[in-house]
C-alpha cells in the first residue's frame, strides 16, 4: 500500500468511526506505528484531521467535503483519463468555461496551447493557464475565492458569468445521480455553478465514479442540465444506465 492509497484509508477509517487510535490505524494498514504517527501529523497539517495523543479525531461532519489538498491526490489516474476524454470533446475555436475542483484542473492543464478561449473558475486553474502559450487566450473573472478550495464566488463571479455566453461549460460535481441531479458541497458553489449551466450551449460533467450516485447538500440542478457525463470504466453501472435514460450522452474511460 502506497502512502496515498493508505492516507485515504486512515482519513476514511478516522471518519467513519469519529476517532481512531495509532494501534488501530496500524492495524488496519498494515504499516508500523512509527509510519501511521507520521501519516497523522501530515494529516492533521492539511486540516482533514485533529490529532490526540495516541490517535486522531475527525474533524469532517459526515458528508462534508474533503479538502482539496487531500482530493487532489485521489484517482489521479482516473482523473487525468477524464480530462484528455473532456478535452478531446472541445473543439478549436471554442469559448470554453472551466469549473473548479480537481478534475477541471487537469482539464486546464490538458488545455495549455489549444486554440481556445478559457475562463477558469478557480485560482489553481487560472495559475495553470496564466503563462500559456499562444493561441490560448484566458479570461479571468472576478469573485472571492473560497478558503483553502480556490473556487471563485458572489456577485463579482455570478456577474462575469451572466456577461459572457460560453461554447462549452466544463462542470465537476460533488454529486450526480439520476434521482438528485447535481448537486456540491457549498451553497454559494451551487450558485455559481447554476449560474455556469445558465450561460453554455453545451454542459459536460467531468467526475469520477465515484462521485455517480452520491448527494451533497446543495442542488444545482436536475440530471438533463448535463449533456456529456465524461467518467471512469469503474463508476456504477445501475447509476449510469439510469442517468443515459435521461437522455445523458455517456463517455467511459
Amino acid at each position: 500500500m502506497n502512502t496515498v492509497e493508505r492516507h485515504r484509508l486512515i482519513t476514511q477509517a478516522v471518519q467513519e468511526a469519529g476517532r481512531a487510535t495509532v494501534t488501530e490505524l496500524a492495524e488496519l494498514t498494515a504499516a508500523s506505528e512509527m509510519t501511521i504517527r507520521r501519516d497523522l501529523d501530515h494529516l492533521a497539517a492539511q486540516g482533514v484531521l485533529e490529532r490526540f495523543r495516541g490517535g486522531a479525531r475527525t474533524l469532517l461532519l459526515r458528508g462534508e467535503e474533503p479538502p482539496f489538498s487531500l482530493r487532489a491526490h485521489e484517482a489521479v489516474e482516473a482523473k487525468r483519463r477524464i480530462a484528455a476524454e473532456v478535452v478531446s470533446l472541445v473543439s478549436d475555436g471554442e469559448t470554453v468555461l472551466l469549473d473548479s475542483g480537481t478534475t477541471c484542473l487537469e482539464v486546464a492543464r490538458l488545455l495549455r496551447g489549444r486554440r481556445v478561449t478559457v475562463m477558469p473558475l478557480s485560482l489553481q486553474a487560472i495559475h495553470v493557464l496564466s503563462d500559456a502559450p499562444e493561441p490560448t487566450s484566458l479570461l479571468v473573472p472576478g469573485g472571492r475565492p473560497r478558503a483553502a478550495e480556490g473556487a471563485l464566488i458572489g456577485p463579482l463571479t455570478l456577474a462575469s458569468l451572466s456577461a459572457l455566453r460560453f461554447d462549452t461549460a466544463v462542470l465537476g460535481c460533488c454529486g450526480l445521480s439520476a434521482g438528485d441531479g447535481l448537486t456540491a458541497y457549498d451553497l454559494d458553489e451551487a450558485v455559481v455553478k447554476k449560474a455556469a449551466i445558465a450561460s453554455a450551449r453545451r454542459v459536460v460533467a467531468a467526475a469520477d465514479g465515484s462521485k455517480l450516485g452520491r448527494t451533497a447538500q446543495a442542488h444545482v440542478g436536475p440530471p438533463t442540465s448535463v449533456d456529456v457525463l465524461v467518467t471512469d470504466a469503474d463508476a456504477p453501472s445501475d447509476e449510469t444506465t439510469a442517468l443515459r435514460d435521461h437522455g445523458i450522452t455517456l463517455r467511459l474511460v
